[in-house]
């Protein structure tokens, strides 16, 4: 009978320790390329977007390229105005029918200034929208790309965090800005996604995302392939959040092979 007990116990952690994946952990990479920008993602309930911006002429504009700005492409009307907008709708919530929120990745394309501090200037405006000291379900806003340095972190607003860089080390001040580490996946491994990845390069990864959990931290490889079989291999060493340019596909797939 105690066999039977130690062997129930050992099951249930193994299942209880094992890592459960949703939509939450999904990331809509350059999210404004996207045929329906904010909303695709939004919508299959993405627990990370991410948008490019750029500052010209003391405003702030989406795009991957500079030439490829356009003034029906600013960063209010992409991103920050349909956000406030349905967050009044759902009652101070991202969705009506859950507590659960999303970050906001934003990458500054030009300088930390004044591109960080336009962008501060227009969140500052909605903080039950995008403060979570104000709002626990306020959207976490993440800046990477031009970052600050770490000894400038604290001259801005708690409301905004960083992605981390595992070049550099932070302090404990420091460390409580970073929401996420962002890292190239091609500066680790040469893996294509389509086959297992060499154990070699395994054990590095596993070092590397183990070292960012230790951290209590969580994340991203960006430049990772991006199909069923890669999403898997990413779920099965535990990346948080899983990096995709196809949206519909990378939902369907969560809900339909939960880890």
């Amino acid at each position: 009978m105690r066999r039977l007990f130690l062997v129930f116990l050992f099951s249930s952690l193994l299942i209880t320790g094992k890592a459960q994946y949703s939509s939450l952990n999904a990331h809509s990479h350059n999210d404004y390329m996207q045929m329906t920008p904010f909303y695709l993602a939004y919508n299959a309930h993405f627990g990370s977007i991410e948008a490019d911006i750029w500052a010209v002429n003391g405003d702030l504009f989406v795009a991957h390229n500079k030439s490829d700005i356009v003034p029906e492409r600013s960063m209010d009307l992409l991103y920050i105005e349909p956000i406030v907008k349905l967050f009044k709708q759902n009652d101070g919530k991202a969705w009506n029918d859950q507590q659960s929120t999303f970050q906001l990745l934003i990458d500054l394309k030009t300088g930390v200034e004044p591109t960080l501090s336009l962008l501060v200037a227009k969140l500052k405006k909605y903080p039950d929208v995008f403060d979570f000291n104000v709002n626990k379900n306020a959207v976490r806003v993440v800046i990477t790309g031009n970052r600050p340095i770490p000894s400038d972190f604290g001259n801005y607003p708690l409301f905004v965090s960083f992605d981390g860089n595992l070049k550099l080390k932070y302090d404990n001040m420091q460390l409580k800005r970073i929401a996420l580490y962002s890292e190239n996946l091609r500066v680790f491994t040469s893996w294509n996604g389509k086959e297992p990845i060499l154990l070699k390069e395994e054990t590095r990864l596993n070092h590397i995302i183990d070292s960012v959990h230790g951290l209590n931290n969580k994340i991203r490889f960006w430049n990772a392939p991006d199909e069923d079989f890669s999403w898997k291999t990413l779920m099965n060493l535990k990346v948080d959040y899983i990096n995709t340019d196809h949206i519909q596909e990378l939902s369907t797939y969560l809900k339909t092979n939960r880890n």
